[in-house]
């Protein structure tokens, strides 16, 4: 195994970000459109009709970001990149000021001893190939494994811990199918296409990279346990944790769709869409993976008398195609954003994850979306209710790695309040604030308690 993820002797510390939501600048330096910048202009598409055009202002200068990032004492920062930001079409001519932003990025995080966590693709495809089709056709697929080789040919001497997709199941099925997420589109069943052809992107770069000497590359999913409610509801829970969880990892670890998968999927029979050869360069495509995990996914019936929470499209059916007659129904307490709070359900997912995959476990997101209306005389906000909720999941990760469980990193997300896609800035997740005329940045009580969390673990 690659000596670019730590032996796991000790939990590992870090924190996340994605482009879109912290870097501005959509049009600079020759950046070309994303689909999230298409669909920030489609009214009703944001909550609060807001877009990424600033965010964080991030870009040209990672500088203060960095020494934010360093002040925590946290051994990664995992960030990711923006593909029409280094290839402003998806498929030609590289953008060489472009990746001088990210390598400005990368060699602040090493001058500061921060470990660079580079993710390839956190949702902003470049909008001219999803003219072409999107993660629909086969294309986009072969377009991710050149633009992650470009990533590689510049960063790769410096760069060793690399995820190529975040979240493939929210780009296929919150992108395709409930079209609450870009590129906002409702086309049902056509969304597992998507999950295939974004399982053969992370597989085809992995492939590549590791030829050209990368040693440590995975894949970063937001599993999550699905628990029914009834007995009446065991089927759809089925059909749920085939989408959410086993369309992804049956091929990483089997090299194959399993029979439920393929109940609520039988696209994936198809051999114009999952060609020879497909899953056998899946399988064993991961050296490690990341888990996001925020909230389980509690299943009934669609006549289950309860409160339904719609969280971020989750809860509309067509985010599961082919799942019929169900609905979640998450208890409390809740956050902000109406996700149930239960840590001990990322203790059983790590520990069942370790079970059956074997790979090394970073926990590559987790953290908490909470009102901030506390603010102490400074003007920093006093949120206790984030801290309590951090302290709890990095218990469970802890009873977690003590059942066996081989879980070599926590990351929490986020660094910073930032463009929360949908949602755009009505729910900040962020260990800093972040003033949204001027963009100063502020910490919050939790960035003080995860620097003494650290500093107190000796990491």
């Amino acid at each position: 195994m690659s000596n670019a993820l730590p032996d796991g002797s000790r939990l590992e510390f870090g924190v996340a970000t994605a482009s879109y939501q912290i870097e501005g600048a959509p049009h600079a330096d020759g950046k070309g459109p994303s689909i999230w910048d298409s669909l920030t202009a489609v009214p009703g598409a944001i909550d609060d009709r807001s877009d990424g055009a600033v965010a964080c202002g991030s870009y040209p200068d990672p500088g203060p970001d960095i020494e934010l990032v360093a002040g925590l004492g946290v051994r990664w920062y995992r960030f990711s990149l923006s593909w029409p930001r280094i290839v402003p079409d998806g498929a030609t001519e590289v953008n060489k000021l472009g990746l001088d932003y990210y390598e400005r990025l990368v060699d602040g995080l090493l001058e500061h001893d921060v470990t660079p966590m580079a993710t390839l693709y956190h949702w902003d495809l470049p909008q001219p190939l999803e003219d072409r089709g999107g993660w629909l056709v086969r294309e986009t697929p072969e377009r991710f494994a050149d633009y992650a080789m470009a990533v590689h040919d510049r960063l790769g001497d410096r760069v060793r811990l690399w995820a190529t997709l975040n979240e493939p199941w929210c780009s296929a099925y919150l992108g395709y199918g409930s079209g609450r997420h870009a590129p906002g589109k409702q086309v049902a069943g056509e969304a597992h296409r998507a999950a295939h052809h974004l399982l053969l992107g992370h597989a085809l770069a992995s492939s590549r990279m590791h030829e050209a000497g990368a040693d440590s590359v995975g894949i970063v999913l937001n599993l999550t346990p699905v628990l029914p409610e009834t007995e009446a509801a065991t089927d759809a829970a089925d059909g749920v944790d085939a989408i959410r969880n086993r369309i992804w990892l049956g091929p990483l670890v089997d090299g194959k769709y399993d029979a439920g998968t393929l109940r609520v999927a039988p696209v994936l029979e198809d051999s114009d869409l999952v060609r020879p050869g497909d899953l056998d360069l899946v399988r064993g495509s991961a050296d490690w993976l990341g888990i996001n995990y925020y909230t389980p996914a509690r299943v009934a019936e669609a006549i289950y008398e309860c409160e339904t929470i719609d969280t971020e499209g989750d809860a509309d059916s067509a985010a599961f195609p082919g799942v019929d007659d169900f609905r979640f129904v998450p208890r409390h307490p809740r956050t902000d954003i109406d996700w149930e709070i239960d840590p001990d359900s990322l203790e059983r997912l790590l520990v069942d994850t370790h079970q059956r995959t074997g790979l090394p476990l970073v926990v590559t997101e987790n953290g908490a979306a909470y009102a901030d209306a506390t603010l102490l005389p400074d003007g920093s906000v006093d949120d206790a209710d984030r801290i309590t909720y951090l302290r709890s999941h990095l218990a469970a990760i802890d009873a977690a790695r003590s059942a066996g469980a081989d879980v070599r990193g926590w990351l929490v997300w986020t660094l910073m309040d930032n463009f929360e896609w949908s949602h755009g800035y009505t729910k900040t997740f962020g260990l800093v604030s972040v003033d949204r005329t001027t963009l100063r940045r502020t910490p919050k009580r939790s960035y003080d308690w995860f620097a003494d969390v650290i500093r107190q673990r000796g990491t």
